[in-house]
């Protein structure tokens, strides 16, 4: 049977994957964010996941404005990463898990979410950046289920939808017959806004709510508007709808934080990397 093992969150800037690829890792500025991982690298060598499910937003490599589909699940074999515009490497195809892939499609349509399927589906940064974060000797060593959840274009799901979304996916894999040690990987924020009045906007004691809920009242983030989150955090924050829903899939009750690096800024975003386990 599959085995939900924990959830690790982490920012996705694109910068991350410039410096990663300059090898600017022991550069003053960039120096505290990279020495957050080390601690998350160990806590994957001890539980050594098989599969990973990585929530995360598309950029406009899958969907644009003109088609952007609430959630959307990839159900393909392996996975391409391509050129963004942002000059960040690609990185090797990473391979998929079609049958949990479906698995987790059939098991939340049947709890009425209408989620776009891709049975053809290329990688942004969203995901390529968190995989070099935790496995940087590459390639990663593990399948992937990548989830999209529409944060860029409204309308946009609510914190409750997603959080009830995330809790679908977990009962699905809760129910696969494979034997899989599955992680939950959530990509995206912390607070950050890019343009308008407000670029440069960080909410550090929202962030610090945010990875405090996360732990054992996730319930309370799901009380939010998207509205709320937007004032409370920037445009981009709403970027936190990809760790709620990856709560979701972790599962009811508390669970137990291993982890928790938070530094600002990088790029100007407030930056983060949680590890939560099931108790």
């Amino acid at each position: 049977m599959a085995e939900l093992i924990g959830q690790i969150s982490t920012s996705h800037v694109p910068a991350i994957g410039g410096a990663i690829a300059r090898r600017l890792q022991q550069d003053p500025y960039w120096k505290p964010f990279f020495d957050g991982y080390p601690p998350v690298r160990q806590w994957l060598a001890r539980n050594r996941p098989d599969v990973v499910v990585v929530v995360y937003n598309d950029h406009g490599l899958n969907f644009f404005l003109d088609k952007m589909p609430t959630f959307a699940i990839g159900a393909a074999e392996s996975y391409i990463s391509a050129d963004e515009g942002w000059g960040i490497p690609i990185i090797e195809p990473v391979r998929g898990d079609a049958d949990l892939s479906w698995a987790i499609i059939e098991g939340v349509i049947a709890e009425e979410f209408d989620v776009t399927t891709c049975q053809e589906m290329s990688m942004d940064h969203a995901v390529t950046i968190p995989l070099q974060l935790l496995w940087p000797d590459g390639p990663a060593p593990v399948r992937v289920v990548p989830v999209s959840v529409n944060t860029v274009q409204h309308p946009a799901p609510s914190p409750a939808r997603c959080l009830k979304f995330g809790q679908a996916i977990g009962r699905a894999i809760a129910a696969f017959p494979g034997k899989a040690r599955v992680l939950v990987l959530s990509t995206g924020g912390l607070s950050h806004q890019l343009d308008g009045e407000r670029a440069g906007f960080i909410n550090p004691e929202f962030d610090a709510l945010c990875l405090d809920a996360l732990i054992d009242d996730p319930a309370r983030l799901a009380g939010y508007s998207n509205h709320d989150i937007v004032a409370l955090s920037g445009t981009q924050g709403l970027e936190i709808l990809n760790w709620i829903t990856g709560r979701g899939i972790l599962g009811g009750g508390a669970a137990r934080e291993v982890y928790r690096n938070y530094h600002i800024p990088i790029s100007n975003t407030a930056s983060a990397v949680q590890v939560l386990e099931r108790r």
